[in-house]
């Protein structure tokens, strides 16, 4: 459907915009820009708003602010932001008064002219997305890359041609009550994640599914062959299963062996190629090879490797000094993925963890310390329970535990020695002190550089 189709739809409706973040902001604009009734409703009190809200107002948004701004509302579409339960009572209570729930990225799927790579999972989506983007463009495709990595493409619909490629990283809050799947899925791995908002494992697992249950016959699901509930989701695709895996030859895929990915006997790419280090990067380079196969040569996806320094937050080399290297992996906010950070070194490094409590186990966390850490600096929320885990397992090394985030840091410079790594890898998120994992990694990285 043509974007000025879709909003002609809304010309005559009350429209409710439930959440005035990034992702729904440029949706209030489009609305009002063609004389739509729109509602913003956010938490946000008027007095902490900032000017970009405050100029949708002038626009003609209505505002409903406050820790109330669910209560005492109507209209006959509400567009929900990714990180409001979609059975939170206040949307049951809408829904069951007659108002349509959806979402800017529903809308979006309804808009967009071409075809859509949508990347998911626990751990990896941003940088696979953003390797499938790099890899389009270097293969000479026009690219919209956006999503859950913090642009939405809403308001770029009307600019996009048939001939175009998108990728969205999608997170489960978005793909909790989508109605639409992507013409290529990628699903990176699975663990829990997301449990303080999600109400169960099954829940989260179920809104993953999303990606590719809407599929036709043509499209296609990429899957880890090596991570069990990935894998479970082929049985229900629709469209062609294709598969990577590290552990062993897989059929319809890619896989590595001997430093090297593979298709069929064919080495596509070797792991010294790679500038970002770790094998959970061979896993993205292999997801982001299916994304594009018949899209890109074997030479842009060598080009990309030996050029494509990663994505901030993500492993990021901040700073040598005296010897010390110091590393933001500020992304790192579930235990898988701050095992895959360990894993990336050939050494143990000094460990910075801890932070907001999701509600996940961290007991997977221990051994993984015990081989692959020297010294474990435990912050924040959830330090206490990954000391504990680190505790329980055979070879902890030396734990301390420091309340306040500066000073976690500039003790573990303080500790560490000529050749050490530093690691910020939280495994937990960032909220109990931070707006998100970026401010943390800035905060991280601003702290280094005064060392």
């Amino acid at each position: 459907m043509e974007p000025e189709a879709y909003f002609a739809r809304l010309k005559n409706k009350r429209v409710l915009v439930l959440g005035l973040g990034v992702s729904n902001r440029p949706l209030v604009r489009l609305l009002l820009e063609r004389g739509i009734d729109v509602t913003g409703c956010d938490r946000t009190p008027r007095e902490k708003l900032d000017d970009e809200v405050l100029a949708l107002e002038r626009m003609g948004a209505k505002l409903h602010l406050g820790e109330d701004y669910l209560e005492n509302i109507s209209g006959d579409i509400a567009f929900r932001t990714p990180g409001l339960h979609p059975e939170k009572p206040e949307l049951v209570a809408l829904r069951a008064a007659g108002t349509k729930i959806t979402s800017e990225m529903e809308a979006f799927f309804e808009v967009c002219p071409c075809p859509i790579i949508g990347v998911t999972g626990s751990d990896g989506k941003t940088t696979t997305a953003t390797l499938i983007a790099e890899l389009l463009r270097h293969a000479g495709h026009r690219v919209w890359l956006g999503g859950n990595i913090g642009t939405p493409l809403l308001d770029k619909a009307a600019q996009m041609t048939r001939e175009d490629k998108v990728i969205l990283e999608l997170s489960s809050f978005q793909l909790m009550d989508l109605h639409h799947s992507c013409h290529i899925a990628v699903v990176t791995n699975l663990a829990p994640n997301h449990l303080d908002m999600h109400r169960d494992m099954e829940e989260y697992v179920n809104a993953k599914k999303n990606i590719f249950l809407h599929q036709k016959s043509g499209d296609t699901l990429i899957v880890n062959h090596d991570n069990a509930l990935t894998e479970s989701f082929a049985e229900e695709a629709r469209g062609t299963v294709k598969r990577f895996s590290r552990r062993e030859r897989v059929k319809n895929g890619v896989y590595f062996m001997d430093g090297a990915i593979y298709r069929g006997d064919d080495e596509i790419l070797r792991q010294s190629d790679i500038l970002i280090p770790g094998l959970h990067n061979v896993e993205n380079y292999m997801a982001a090879l299916l994304a594009t196969e018949g899209l890109v040569s074997d030479e842009d996806v060598r080009a990309v490797a030996k050029s494509f320094g990663g994505v901030e937050h993500r492993i990021e080399l901040v700073r040598v000094k005296d010897g010390v290297s110091y590393y933001n992996d500020s992304i790192a906010s579930s235990p898988s993925r701050t095992i895959a950070g360990l894993r990336s070194f050939t050494q143990k490094v000094i460990l910075i963890a801890g932070g907001y409590d999701k509600h996940i186990p961290y007991d997977v966390l221990g051994p993984e310390i015990a081989a692959h850490v020297k010294l474990l600096v435990c912050t924040g929320a959830t330090g206490g329970k990954i000391a504990q885990a680190a505790r329980a397992s055979e070879g902890c090394p030396e734990i301390l535990e420091i309340e306040d985030f500066y000073e976690a840091v500039r003790t573990a410079s303080k500790r560490a020695e000529r050749g050490d790594i530093v690691l910020l890898s939280p495994a937990s998120a960032a909220f109990d002190k931070f707006k998100n994992f970026m401010v943390r990694g800035a905060e991280f990285k601003k702290t280094v550089m005064e060392l």
